[in-house]
C-alpha cells in the first residue's frame, strides 16, 4: 500500500524524514518496500502555453506547435496528440530532459520539421492512477509559464510504500498506519473529522429499503443525499488521491476513494433515479447471468458471486465494483452512499474467477471490521458538508445481524518477559499496548487487555508479547542463546529418536521400506526358525484378510527378505533398504494386549559384505550418542549363516539385535542367489541407552603419540576381545585403536594369525614423553600375553 507522507502527517506529527521513519517503522513491524520520491527522476520538464497549432506538412496525424516557456522566443514542438487546443498549457519536456520512467528526451526532426521536445501526458509524468488515461495532461489556465513541473505539482513528496501482510487489514488505511506510527515514534494520533449536519427532511428510510438475503453480507449501510452538485474535486483532495495512485473522477466518487484510503473501508455511491424499486437486495447472481461493471466490460456470473441488485437487476458486484448503470453522471442530483462489509473468502475467490481486483476487493478480501462501516459512512458524509456538494438525509439503513465484539484476553507481564527475555516494567508493557489502542489494564502482575474489533490478528498471549515487543524495539531486546533440547517432553522423546534413526540410515545411503504387520504362519518355515523357537508363538487375527494375514509378525526377517526377494526378481543389482516397524510378542495374560517392540530392520545384497552392514548399524549407534556397545559371536540362530553372524549387546542389554549373513536355504526360499545381510536390531533397547546431549570438547592443546604393535594370536580370538583388552590396559592415555593388518601366510604358523594395530596416545594436561608412553604401552603388552596368549612380533 502507498501512503503519501503529507497526508500520512495530517493525523500524527512526524519531526523526521520520511526514510528515517520508513527504517522505523520497518523495525516495530511495518515492512516498508520503498520510499518512493516522485520527482527524484523528472528532470527538465516545464510549464507552457500553446499559441499556435498549425498542421504538419508532410504528416497528416501531426500537428506543429508554438509553445510560449516563459522565455523570450517561443519554441516548436511537433506532437501527435488530439486532445489539445491553444491557449492550453501542458507540460513540455525540453531539450536533454528525463521523464519519470527514465526516457531521455532530445531535440530533433519529425518527418522534416525541428521539435525541441516534447509534450507529457501524466502517465511520462508518473503520476497517473490505475485506470487507463489517454491524451496530454492540461493544466490550469492560471498556471505560471516557464515553471519547473516537479515544483508545480510539488512531485519532491515522499511516498512510503508498505507490505501489508494478510492479518493486518487495519492497516490497508492513512489512519491505520498513522496509529502504527503514532505507537513507534512514541507520539499521539488524531482521527478526522466524523461531524455532520443531516438539512434535509426527507428520511432514508421512507424512500428507500435494504433487503440482505446472504449471510457472505455481514453488514449493510445506506446513507441519502439530496440535492448533490457534481464538480471537480478540490485540489487538496485532487492531490491526495493521486499521490496514493487513485485518478480523480468528480466529488463524489472521489469522497468514497478518499474514505477507502483514508480509514480502510471501500465504499460506493449509487444514482438514486437507478433504483427504481426504491428497494435494494443483497443476493447471489443466477447462474449464466450477465452484467457491464465499471470499466464497462460486460461479465458472466454464477450464483457464487454476491451481487447488489435493485429489486432484480443488478446495480454492483458486492465488495468488488459497482455496475455502469448506476454510476454518477454529471446531471446526478441524488446519491445513496452504500457502506458495507463482506464475507473475506467469496471476495477473493470471485475476485479472482472474474479477473477483476480492485482496491476494494483488495481490502475485503482480507476480512475488515464490520464496525469500520459506521465510521466510514459517517466520515463521507461530512466530506460532503465539508466540500459543500449536497445535503444529507435523515436517519441511517443499518442491518448488521451478527455484531462483531472486542476480544479480551489476560496475560501475565512476568510471562511476557520470560517469553521475550526482556525485563520491561508492566506499566511501560500498558503504555506500549494502549499506544495500539489495546485498551489495558493492570491486575498485579495481570495484563487485561481489550482488542479492538479491527484486529483480527489478537487472539492469544503471544500476539500480546508481540505488540510489547515490536513498539518496545527488536533492535533493543539483548540477544540471548536458545535453550535447545531435542528431547523435549518425555511423550515426544522415542518420536524425535526414531527421526534421528530414519536419518542416520538415510546418510548411510539406505533407502526406507514400508511393510505389513500382518504374516502368514507358513513364514516361520521360510526363515528357517527352529521348532520350538518361542518367535512361533504368534497373536491371531479374528477377523483375516485371509490365510496369508491371519496373525500379527513377531519378526520382521521375512518382511525384509520379501522385499529383498521382490527387488532381485526385477534385476536390481544393487539395494540397500531398512524398515522402522514394530513387532507383537503374545502375553501370557490372554486378556491384555500384546507387547509391541520397535524393531529396525536392514537388508542389502550387491556389492557388499559383512562389513558394509556392520557400519551402517554402528552409524545408527553412534548417531544416537551410544558409546557403550559390542558385538559377539551368534551360532543359534538358525535363520543366518553359522560363523558369519554376530549379536549385539549396548549397555546392560544382553541382547539387542543380530546381524549378518541371512542362510543360504532361507535366500533361496525368497528367490535370491546372492548374499543377503540382514540386520534386526531392538530399537526400544537402543531409545533406552540413547544420549542426544551433545557436549562442546575443546581440540586438544597437546600432541598425540602414535605406536604400532604386531602379534601373533590364535584364529579363535576375536577382534573384539583384542581391542578391549587393549582400552582396558591403556586407561585414558588411549586415544583410539586402529586396526590395518590382519595376514595368515606361509610365515604365520598353523591355526594362528598375524593382526596390527596403530595406537594413538594422548594426554589432556602435559605433553607425553617416552617414558611415560612406554610404561602404558609394556602394560597393553602384557595383558594381551597373559589374557589373550599374544606374541609379539
Amino acid at each position: 500500500m502507498k501512503v503519501p507522507f503529507n497526508w500520512l502527517k495530517d493525523y500524527v506529527e512526524v519531526n523526521i524524514d520520511a526514510k528515517e521513519l520508513g527504517d522505523k517503522l520497518t523495525l516495530s513491524g511495518s515492512a516498508v518496500e520503498e520510499v518512493i520520491i516522485q520527482g527524484d527522476i523528472i528532470k527538465n520538464i516545464v510549464t507552457g502555453k500553446i499559441v499556435e497549432i498549425t498542421k504538419h506538412p508532410d504528416a497528416e496525424k501531426l500537428n506543429v506547435c508554438q509553445v510560449n516557456i516563459g522565455a523570450e522566443e517561443l519554441i516548436q514542438i511537433v506532437t501527435a496528440a488530439t486532445n489539445m487546443k491553444e491557449q492550453d498549457i501542458v507540460p513540455v519536456a525540453l531539450h536533454k530532459s528525463i521523464l519519470a520512467d527514465g526516457t531521455e528526451i532530445k531535440k530533433g526532426k519529425l518527418r522534416g520539421v525541428v521539435s525541441n521536445g516534447m509534450f507529457c501526458s501524466e502517465e511520462e509524468l508518473g503520476i497517473a492512477g490505475e485506470e487507463e488515461i489517454h491524451g496530454l495532461m492540461i493544466l490550469d489556465t492560471n498556471a505560471p509559464l516557464g515553471v519547473c513541473m516537479k515544483e508545480y505539482l510539488n512531485l519532491n513528496k515522499a511516498i512510503l510504500d508498505f507490505e501489508i501482510t494478510s492479518n493486518r487489514p487495519d492497516c490497508l488505511s492513512i489512519v491505520g498506519m498513522a496509529r502504527e506510527t503514532a505507537a513507534t515514534i512514541r507520539t499521539t494520533y488524531k482521527m478526522p473529522n466524523f461531524k455532520y449536519e443531516a438539512k434535509n427532511c426527507a428520511n432514508i428510510n421512507d424512500e428507500l429499503k435494504v433487503e440482505v438475503r446472504d449471510d457472505l453480507c455481514r453488514r449493510y449501510m445506506a446513507r441519502g443525499v439530496k440535492n448533490v452538485k457534481i464538480e471537480p474535486s478540490p485540489s487538496w483532495m485532487q492531490e491526495r488521491l493521486l499521490e496514493a495512485g487513485v485518478r480523480p473522477i468528480n466529488n463524489m466518487v472521489d469522497i468514497t476513494n478518499f474514505v477507502m484510503l483514508e480509514l480502510g473501508e471501500p465504499m460506493h455511491a449509487f444514482d438514486t433515479r437507478e433504483i427504481q424499486t426504491g428497494t435494494i437486495v443483497v443476493e447471489r447472481a443466477k447462474d449464466s447471468e450477465k452484467f457491464t461493471t465499471l470499466d464497462e466490460i460486460e461479465r458472466t456470473l454464477d450464483s457464487n458471486v454476491l451481487c447488489i441488485k435493485d429489486s432484480e437487476t443488478i446495480i454492483g458486484l458486492a465488495g468488488i465494483m459497482g455496475g455502469l448503470n448506476s454510476q454518477i453522471k454529471e446531471d446526478t442530483t441524488s446519491v445513496v452512499f452504500e457502506c458495507a462489509n463482506f464475507e473475506g473468502t467469496n471476495i477473493r475467490v470471485n475476485s479472482k474467477k472474474l479477473n477483476l481486483r480492485s482496491e476494494s476487493s483488495s481490502r475485503f478480501e482480507k476480512d475488515i471490521d464490520p464496525n469500520l462501516a459506521a465510521l466510514a459512512i459517517d466520515r463521507a458524509c461530512a466530506l460532503v458538508c465539508e466540500l459543500n456538494c449536497g445535503e444529507i438525509m435523515e436517519g441511517t439503513i443499518d442491518v448488521y445481524n451478527h455484531k462483531k465484539e472486542e476480544s479480551k484476553l489476560t496475560v501475565s507481564s512476568t510471562w511476557i518477559n520470560t517469553f521475550l527475555g526482556t525485563k520491561i516494567s508492566k506499566e511501560e508493557m500498558k503504555k506500549y499496548l494502549d499506544s495500539l489502542d489495546l485498551k489495558t489494564e493492570i491486575n498485579g502482575d495481570l495484563l487485561e487487555v481489550i482488542a479492538p474489533t479491527f484486529r483480527i490478528d489478537i487472539s492469544i498471549k503471544e500476539d500480546i508479547a508481540e505488540e510489547v515487543a515490536r513498539i518496545y524495539g527488536y533492535d533493543n531486546i539483548p540477544a540471548t542463546i536458545f535453550k535447545v533440547s531435542t528431547e523435549r517432553e518425555p511423550k515426544y522423546r522415542n518420536e524425535l529418536l526414531s527421526e534421528n534413526v530414519i536419518a542416520s540410515m538415510i546418510a548411510s545411503g539406505v533407502s526406507q521400506s514400508i511393510s505389513y504387520s500382518f504374516i502368514s504362519p507358513k513364514v516361520f518355515d521360510k526363515v528357517k526358525l527352529s521348532v520350538d523357537s518361542e518367535l512361533r508363538n504368534a497373536v491371531k487375527i479374528k477377523n483375516p484378510l485371509g490365510e496369508d494375514y491371519s496373525i500379527m509378525r513377531t519378526t520382521t526377517l521375512h518382511s525384509i527378505m520379501e522385499c529383498l526377494g521382490r527387488n532381485y526378481s526385477r534385476s536390481n543389482d544393487i539395494v540397500r533398504l531398512f524398515e522402522v516397524g514394530k513387532v507383537y510378542i503374545p502375553n501370557e495374560d490372554q486378556n491384555k494386549l500384546p507387547t509391541e517392540k520397535n524393531i529396525l530392520t536392514i537388508g542389502i545384497y550387491g556389492d557388499c559384505d559383512y562389513l558394509d552392514l556392520k557400519g551402517i548399524v554402528e552409524n545408527v549407534i553412534a548417531g544416537l550418542g551410544i558409546t557403550k556397545s559390542s558385538y559377539l559371536r551368534e551360532s543359534e540362530n538358525t535363520s543366518y549363516h553359522p560363523g558369519k553372524t554376530a549379536r549385539v549387546t549396548v549397555g546392560k542389554a544382553q541382547n539387542s539385535g543380530v546381524l549378518g549373513e541371512i542362510h543360504p536355504d532361507v535366500s533361496d526360499n525368497y528367490g535370491v542367489d546372492v548374499p543377503c545381510f540382514i540386520a534386526e536390531i531392538d530399537l526400544d533397547v537402543l531409545f533406552d541407552n540413547a544420549k542426544l546431549e551433545k557436549k562442546y570438547k575443546a581440540l586438544p592443546k597437546f600432541p598425540a603419540v602414535t605406536r604400532d604393535i604386531a602379534m601373533l594370536v590364535e584364529d579363535a580370538v576375536l577382534v573384539q576381545d583384542i581391542e578391549d583388552t587393549i582400552k582396558r590396559a591403556g586407561g585414558n592415555l588411549v586415544e583410539k585403536i586402529k586396526l590395518f593388518d590382519i595376514y595368515k601366510g606361509a610365515q604365520i604358523p598353523e591355526g594362528k594369525k598375524s593382526i596390527a594395530y596403530a595406537i594413538a596416545y594422548r594426554d589432556e594436561k602435559k605433553t607425553l614423553v617416552e617414558k611415560d608412553v612406554t610404561k602404558v604401552h609394556d602394560k597393553i603388552l602384557r595383558s594381551l600375553e597373559h589374557k589373550l596368549g599374544a606374541e609379539l612380533r
